[in-house]
């Protein structure tokens, strides 16, 4: 077994000290550091070609990978293993009054133990066995533990018949721009060094999935997701008068009340099940007060998927719409019957008819009516609206879409349904070709000789219940699932764009072996140290030993480089 524990914690602070925060100068600031890093590490300053700083492509903030590779001397064949982590993390606000603290960890934890802390915490602080701060849990000792081994390998590269890849990725809290930029380095190195990738191994968190879990899991896959979007239409009117128009918060109400939390909306493969759609956003369009009803109302939603196309998805909810879109009317007539019995007035029927249409749809018809004139306006729309720096993808493509909608001939209300954000496919490991049967054997191996050392059960499960970016390794979708991604993305090919060909392309087999601990993005995030700084590069280890490693038999009909 690797001698791992102070190494990696030290990697971990080493990580967690440089705060680096999604979206800011701080992604910059890490790459930067753990560059420098690697540079000082014999084997690079003799091979300095084999360490790259590269930054993001298509994205308008300025942030950088760092990839790594060792080339393995106990043979020269092309089999090549990518160890994947991401080094931003999300911000620090809820860590209050200690948010100075909260990438010290040292300081974190001095100062915790003078707060009122709830009773799991306080013990796993005074027990000196986990360790807290922003990012040391997702992901940074994940990162350090990657390191460690790509460190050991750059020492003993006798060890490897094969190579070893490290893409320590920026920007998956938020767009994964840095895997989707890794991936064009990692096809530039395949066609240059004649790589042939046959697994990739991730390290993001784990954690318990239940109260009271003691497993410590490993994943051979990771859950799809997806943002629907909808916008609302209703009809105006003075509140003074509400019965003669249609509220679109109302209709925004109902249908988060038949999505949210619906078990129905749960997707299911290999005997797993996700957690249903949540609300992310609720609000409408209505820019400053008035005693008028807003015109309009915007929501979405997450969207895990495990074997659902995109386009499934979209017939899906599209159904689920127009039930809330008929509840919400139900409702709304019998409410204005009973107001008008109280008021001793004659009843008249509402007019308003449930309308839900998919964005494509809109989309086909507008360009029907209103031709070249339409196509021309939106470009231009577009052009101008790329120029608000403050519009992140979801709110271009609402925005978008209301400009759309002012070209339609009937305005009377409706629910649109779009995509409005990236689109991450579910993968899962199930033995489909020989690359994955070898990586199942790998994992299930590792796991047998680590488990008599280790006091918790380590579980493997399917799909990493999370988003992370192991989606953009590998593709299944065919092409019209892709289309559904991009013809009802209201800003695909301005505001946004993936290359998913590039996924499909790269398409290696990956499993995630990561730390384990409690409450990622929150204030109290802590990995337990024997666990995420021992168990965790011992079973990486073991799987790449058992792919590239000493425990390869050396096939001299492979390709060599």
């Amino acid at each position: 077994m690797l001698s791992s524990r102070e190494v990696v914690l030290q990697l971990t602070d080493q990580l967690v000290k440089v705060e680096s925060v999604v979206n800011t100068p701080g992604e910059i600031d890490v790459a930067r550091a753990l560059y420098e890093l690697l540079s000082s590490l014999p084997y690079f300053q003799e091979h300095p070609d084999r360490l790259l700083l590269s930054r993001t492509v298509d994205d308008e903030v300025e942030r950088y990978n760092v990839l790594a590779f060792v080339k393995g001397t106990k043979a020269a064949v092309s089999r090549t293993v990518i160890l994947m982590g991401h080094t931003d993390t999300v911000g620090i606000e809820d860590f209050g009054h200690l948010k100075d603290k909260a990438c010290h960890p040292q300081e974190l934890m001095k100062a915790l133990r003078q707060e009122s802390l709830p009773p799991l915490v306080k013990e796993q602080l005074e027990s000196g066995e986990w360790h807290f701060g922003r990012g040391v849990l997702d992901m940074k000792s994940g990162v350090a533990s990657h390191v460690y081994l790509l460190k050991y390998y750059a020492e003993h590269p006798d060890e490897l018949a094969g190579n070893l890849v490290l893409l320590a990725e920026c920007d998956e809290e938020d767009s994964s721009h840095g895997v989707l930029s890794g991936i064009k380095d990692l096809k530039r190195w395949k066609e240059e060094h004649g790589f042939e990738y046959i697994a990739l191994i991730n390290s993001d968190f784990v954690a318990p999935l239940y109260e009271g879990d003691e497993n410590r899991y490993v994943y051979k896959g990771t859950i799809g997701k997806l943002l629907p979007s909808f916008f609302i239409t209703g009809a105006e009117t003075h509140v003074g008068s509400c019965f003669e128009g249609l509220d679109p918060n109302f209709l925004a109400a109902e249908l988060t009340r038949q999505i949210s939390y619906n078990p129905e909306l749960c997707d299911e493969a290999l005997g797993e099940i996700p957690v249903p759609p949540v609300s992310l956003k609720q609000m409408d369009l209505k820019p400053t007060y008035t005693v008028q009803t807003a015109l309009s109302a915007y929501v979405y939603y997450n969207f895990f998927t495990v074997s659902w196309s995109p386009k499934e998805v979209l017939d899906k909810l599209k159904e689920q719409a127009e039930i809330a879109f008929a509840n919400a009317l139900c409702v709304l007539e019998d409410r204005y019957r009973r107001y008008r019995e109280r008021c001793n007035e004659a009843y008249q029927p509402l007019p308003w008819k449930p309308r839900v249409m998919i964005y494509e749809e809109m989309h086909r018809q507008l360009l029907e009516e209103h031709g070249e004139s339409f196509a021309l306006h939106m470009k231009a729309f577009k052009e101008e609206l790329m120029q608000d720096k403050t519009l992140d993808t979801r709110m271009f493509a609402a925005r978008v879409v209301e400009e759309e909608w002012s070209w339609m001939r009937d305005k009377s209300p409706a629910i649109i349904l779009f995509y409005s954000s990236l689109y991450s496919p579910p993968i899962d490991l199930s033995g489909k070709d020989e690359r994955e049967r070898q990586l199942l054997r790998a994992l299930e191996e590792a796991v047998e000789a680590v488990q008599p050392n280790y006091a918790h059960p380590i579980v493997a499960k399917n799909f990493f219940p999370y988003i992370c970016d192991m989606s953009m390794v590998c593709l299944r979708d065919d092409e019209a699932g892709i289309r559904a991604v991009s013809d009802n993305n209201p800003g695909w090919g301005t505001k946004h764009y993936v290359n998913y060909e590039d996924i499909r392309d790269l398409n290696v087999p990956a499993i995630n072996i990561g730390p384990y601990g409690y409450d990622a993005h929150k204030k109290y995030e802590r990995m337990e140290i024997a666990f995420s700084t021992e168990i965790v590069p011992q079973l990486t280890d073991l799987v790449i030993r058992k792919l590239i490693g000493n425990e390869v038999n050396i096939d001299t009909s492979l390709q060599v480089y």
